[in-house]
């Protein structure tokens, strides 16, 4: 059995020179696969809200929600390091509370690391959550829980103002014990700065090539929904063209009686049918 992916593993990796590959998953199939292709970590992310629950947004999501899919993407990672994310108001209200949800992910839900957004001021709460020995990655840049004080999913750090709160929330949350920081819809010229800044990685996602890793939410990179892209995402794949021409095809095959064929039908002694009074008979 491959060697389990550790914190230290990903610290190492930046050390190296060498990038970081980071995907969602939600589930134990997509958990399993990513695994196997050796994915060094794997972000349940609350994303999970908007691409399997079908919100408009990452707020509704629950500390139940997330401990499920938690679960079931622990079942299927046997070698990555998987991180949960604390959903909308499981860390804000005072650090006892993001402590105890912190705690749950791991010993309810098998995961190895909890992601938080936020900058300064939830630097006193990643510090103690990482006190306590919870490997902690932090979030900042678009963070989409805020969605609604950003009004809208745009860009982050492009005037000299908010360049300099990232910087400064990003120094504050390695000081605090952030093993890595994911940077969202960050400038790459800002996200390059801060990179070369800190110590611990950087994880982007519409952040440039500066980072140390990239994140991708797998229903972006697989092409499952056809009818939105995000500008950083790459499709490696069109599985929603796919499934759909799968699903077509199947309907016609279940009408025009063509499936099951025999190859997917059972056989029996049709003697007992006999035995018991009926006689199996061939419609024409």
């Amino acid at each position: 059995m491959a060697k389990k992916v550790t914190v230290r593993d990903i610290a190492e990796m930046k050390v190296r020179g060498e990038r970081i590959p980071m995907l969602t998953a939600y589930d134990y199939p997509s958990a399993r696969l990513a695994d196997e292709a050796g994915v060094p970590m794997i972000l349940v992310g609350d994303s999970l809200g908007m691409v399997v629950l079908g919100y408009d947004s990452t707020i509704p999501v629950t500390v139940e929600d997330m401990i499920h899919h938690i679960k079931a993407v622990a079942r299927g990672a046997r070698r990555s390091l998987i991180v949960g994310d604390l959903p909308f108001m499981s860390y804000q209200v005072d650090t006892s509370q993001a402590l105890h949800n912190a705690g749950r992910l791991l010993q309810e839900g098998g995961a190895h690391a909890v992601k938080l957004e936020g900058g300064e001021k939830v630097a006193e709460t990643v510090g103690r959550i990482a006190e306590c020995g919870i490997p902690v990655m932090s979030h900042i840049g678009l963070t989409p829980q805020s969605v609604n004080s950003f009004g809208g999913y745009r860009v982050q750090g492009k005037s000299k103002d908010e360049s300099a709160r990232l910087i400064r929330d990003a120094v504050a949350l390695e000081e605090a014990g952030a093993f890595a920081i994911v940077l969202e819809l960050v400038p790459a010229p800002l996200s390059r700065v801060i990179t070369q800044r800190l110590s611990i990685p950087t994880i982007g996602i519409g952040a440039g090539i500066h980072c140390d890793g990239q994140v991708q939410v797998l229903h972006d990179m697989l092409g499952l929904y056809a009818d939105f892209v995000p500008k950083h995402a790459r499709q490696y794949a069109r599985l929603a063209e796919i499934m759909s021409d799968a699903f077509t095809r199947y309907i016609a095959d279940v009408k025009d009686g063509s499936f099951p064929g025999e190859e997917e039908s059972f056989g029996m002694d049709e003697g007992i049918l006999e035995e018991l009074g009926y006689k199996a008979t061939i419609p024409e």
